[in-house]
């Protein structure tokens, strides 16, 4: 599988974190599932995936308003910007559902992951002008 190298040190540093959020709730979820269905591990509840659902949003808030620049400067963070987005839709998608069949605080994750889309799109028309 070929991958796209980063172009800068900081992106390279932004997508390694950006998987970190990513992986930990999908690692979670696959722990939980079988931890309660073949390891007889009944204290293995859905919160313990929900909860890492719910907080990856907001940490990739701040990790997107940390690298900003990365997003105003295309030819510096091009993938990052791209990655993020796909990633901020895919949380979103999951934490609407979330908002209503598990918590209410889940809302907090919507509200982050439509932050994210909006401020990509936002910076960079910036960025243009």
């Amino acid at each position: 599988m070929a991958t796209i190298p980063a172009r800068s040190p900081q992106e390279s540093r932004a997508t390694r974190f950006l998987a970190a959020y990513t992986l930990a709730p999908i690692l979670c979820f696959a722990f939980q599932d079988l931890g309660s269905n073949y390891g007889g591990m009944d204290w293995l509840t859905y919160g313990y995936t929900a909860w890492p659902l719910m907080i990856a949003p907001v940490l990739m808030l701040v990790l997107f308003f940390r690298n900003r620049e990365l997003i105003r400067n295309p030819r510096m963070g091009a993938n990052f910007s791209q990655t993020i987005k796909i990633v901020a839709a895919m949380y979103l998608v999951w934490n609407i559902i979330g908002t209503i069949g598990y918590n209410w605080l889940a809302v907090i994750s919507v509200l982050s992951s439509l932050t994210i889309l909006v401020a990509d799109r936002q910076l960079k028309k910036q960025a243009r002008v």
